[in-house]
């Protein structure tokens, strides 16, 4: 049985508030976030989604000691 990722929500959080620094402070221009959400979007719609999925659990796993899914 595969178990979701249950940080979903706040690692979204935390990737929403590392951009808004990186825009507020490091000079990020709205081209480049935009640019980085449309990567995103067309990368989740290959066939590496899966494997990037599961890195990111493994990484996530490995960061709060629990066991991988």
């Amino acid at each position: 049985m595969r178990v979701p990722l249950m940080v979903s929500v706040p690692l979204v959080a935390v990737l929403g508030a590392v951009a808004f620094v990186a825009w507020r402070y490091m000079g990020l221009r709205v081209w480049h976030a935009a640019a980085c959400l449309l990567f995103g979007f067309f990368l989740a719609a290959t066939s590496a989604a899966p494997e990037i999925d599961r890195l990111v659990a493994g990484i996530v796993a490995w960061l709060t000691g629990s066991l991988p899914r």
